[in-house]
């Protein structure tokens, strides 16, 4: 395949997550448009799992619990600036052979690219705190496992990754895609068991100024969109979707993004019911019974069976949760070793690689839950949310500023029009962790 001619030839001297590049066969121009599609469908639902993982869970059962359906607007908001900013990844990924590390690497002086390569390597860190402790609590509410041993048996997601990866990456993509269901089907039989209000919910969609008045709405807010847009996803996505063996010309290259937008697209409308359906099972069961304060995910899922009188409900929350936790270690280990190598270019076997990513991540884990226990986990997961919104401008002002660049992206350029819109996301962004950070200083 031939490199085009906006696209400078030392872009192939290194794939993007090597193994996978390339590895899934696409129908050509003439097979019918539903098999092409499915063709590209995976790297979207990959991506969705990061905005359901158990800190989205944390940030929405509190969300839920204190202030009803209130910020059920945030968490539409914040899903379409996903969707944006997602599309934006895929179109980085495609039109230009470099996930967003090697975008970074290629075009920022060295001292950027370890600032930046720091800034990814703390929201893994934050992102694993809260997928790695979200799984523990899982198997220890439904196995009674210590918290600790659930920790350290959720880092066996490295073994899972390269049995699935070695059989094929469309396997991995599939096993994710079963683990989704599962959320799904769990979530939707608990939001009607808890047969929420529908006037409520279409007056919590409407965006409300008390959310930005009231300080600890506004915490939790913020948490919500730095546990619904992640950093890393943005660095997953930009790699996995050039997984596909699509002709490397500029008509195969515009074919391959409009089905990968579709795929990110309807994948990421999955995660927005699934969170918001989290805040309206937590309004529905806590905010209006009296149990405002329920925070942390253990006393939900005591709570939700005799709350919503379902025996089964404990256990899907349960089940889904580990199911959450499972998928988002398995996707979040894959975006350390994607950074990694975009960042430092470290040559490591495959094996090697993903043991080092997942231990640079699980160690400060391990200590945290070996220090706090089960007492503070919603604690812990609110505060690594908060963490990973601190670190989202790294991520989104460098991926605004290459889609914008014609001359690294060529005809696949953003328009003027989508270039202020995308620049006004990354601004509304800005805005919001400096408030943060003014409050937390002012504190």
């Amino acid at each position: 395949m031939q490199p085009s001619a906006f696209q400078p030839n030392h872009v192939h001297d290194r794939r993007s997550l090597p193994e996978a590049f390339a590895s899934v066969r696409v129908p050509q121009d003439n097979t019918h448009w539903m098999r092409r599609f499915l063709s590209y469908v995976g790297p979207g639902y990959m991506v969705s799992v990061g905005y359901m993982d158990p800190g989205n869970w944390a940030t929405d059962l509190q969300g839920g619990a204190q202030f009803g359906y209130t910020l059920l607007s945030v968490i539409l908001l914040s899903n379409f600036m996903a969707i944006l900013l997602q599309a934006l990844s895929a179109r980085l990924g495609i039109a230009t052979g470099l996930d967003l590390a090697q975008a970074c690497r290629q075009r920022f002086h060295p001292a950027v690219n370890f600032l930046l390569w720091v800034a990814c390597e703390l929201a893994i860190i934050a992102c694993d705190l809260a997928e790695v402790i979200g799984t523990a609590v899982a198997l220890q509410l439904l196995f009674h496992i210590p918290l600790l041993v659930g920790a350290l048996i959720s880092s066996l997601d490295a073994v899972l990754i390269l049995f699935l990866m070695n059989r094929g990456f469309r396997y991995l993509e599939s096993f994710i895609i079963g683990l989704l269901a599962i959320i799904a089907l769990c979530f939707g039989v608990q939001l009607v068991a808890a047969a929420p209000p529908f006037g409520a919910i279409l007056s919590g969609l409407k965006p409300s100024v008390e959310i930005l008045t009231n300080s600890q709405m506004l915490y939790i807010a913020i948490g919500i969109i730095g546990a619904t847009v992640m950093p890393h996803n943005l660095y997953l996505h930009s790699s996995i979707v050039q997984s596909r063996a699509y002709d490397r010309t500029e008509k195969g290259r515009k074919d391959a993004l409009r089905w990968a937008t579709w795929d990110s697209s309807i994948a990421l409308m999955l995660a927005l019911f699934i969170n918001a359906a989290i805040l309206i099972v937590a309004a529905a069961a806590f905010h209006t019974t009296g149990h405002q304060d329920v925070a942390e995910i253990e006393d939900a899922y005591h709570l939700l069976s005799p709350l919503l009188g379902m025996g089964i409900a404990s256990t899907l929350f349960g089940l889904a949760l580990l199911a959450a936790g499972t998928n988002s270690t398995i996707t979040g280990t894959l975006a350390g070793q994607i950074i990694m190598e975009g960042f430092l270019h470290i040559r490591l076997p495959h094996w090697a690689r993903r043991l080092l990513t997942r231990g640079l991540a699980i160690i400060p884990v391990v200590f945290a839950t070996a220090i706090y226990g089960s007492s503070s986990v919603g604690q812990l997961l609110m505060a690594s949310q908060v963490v990973l919104s601190m670190q989202l401008p790294f991520a989104v002002i460098p991926l605004v500023l290459f889609v914008s660049n014609r001359k690294l992206m060529g005809p696949f350029v953003i328009s003027r029009p989508l270039m202020v819109f995308s620049w006004l996301v990354a601004g509304v962004i800005l805005v919001l962790n400096f408030k943060l950070l003014y409050d937390t200083l002012a504190f």
